[in-house]
């Protein structure tokens, strides 16, 4: 599904370059849950921005499901992401002022669905996240763990292939994220490949393999 062919990336600082990214190769299976981990400036951010469709690589390709994604223009990737990929984010990125109902149904309007097919869809994916009773609710009357439940259906509700979860328990106490990390789990039992970015060795744990990145590389 995912292969990473010498990934090179480096952005311009100071007028001089700087490499974030180093002749990285990877593949990742469809179905396969993987955890990327490393310290604070190893080059994982900018590794995922590269998975996710949201960044090019300087150099190197991307393949996504047999295409190579490389060298596609920003409403491509934007198109792409659209339809393979969920996000799920640390600090939720939930919209205040619309309720949970509403935040699950953003993608939808991306791709021109129906109200009533929006709305079918987003309340499927609430009472997939145990969430059917809070559908009216704003964010800011949501515990953690149920906003993060909510950006778990909005990221699902697309149904894509691809989960990217950057830091997800990040903000949430130990029991909560222990639930979010379940229901992970679940999801890529239905299938769904799953990309785990954290710098938790004990979350990492929950992944069927581990990759470590340290001065943009891969060490393990």
């Amino acid at each position: 599904m995912i292969a990473l062919e010498a990934i090179e990336k480096s952005y311009l600082v100071g007028g001089l370059p700087l490499q974030v990214l180093d002749q990285v190769s990877l593949r990742v299976d469809s179905g396969e849950f993987i955890a990327l981990i490393g310290r604070s400036g190893s080059g994982k951010s900018s590794l995922l921005n590269i998975i996710g469709c949201l960044d090019h690589p300087s150099a190197g390709r991307y393949f996504l499901n047999g295409h190579n994604v490389s060298g596609l223009a920003d409403n491509e990737l934007a198109a792409l992401r659209n339809r393979h990929i969920g996000f799920i984010f640390q600090n939720f990125n939930l919209i205040p002022r619309c309720s949970a109902l509403k935040n699950i149904e953003k993608p939808l309007i991306y791709r021109g669905i129906k109200p009533t097919e929006r709305r079918r869809l987003a309340l499927a994916m609430l009472a997939k996240v145990g969430l059917s009773d809070r559908a009216e609710h704003l964010p800011s009357q949501l515990s953690g763990g149920q906003q993060q439940r909510v950006a778990i259906a909005r990221a699902l509700v697309t149904d894509p292939s691809l989960i990217i979860a950057d830091e997800p328990t990040g903000s949430l106490d130990s029991a909560t994220g222990g639930e979010i990390m379940r229901l992970l789990r679940a999801l890529n039992h239905e299938g769904r490949t799953i990309v785990l970015v954290t710098h938790d060795q004990t979350l990492a744990a929950h992944a069927d393999r581990v990759i470590e990145l340290a001065d943009g590389r891969i060490t393990a």
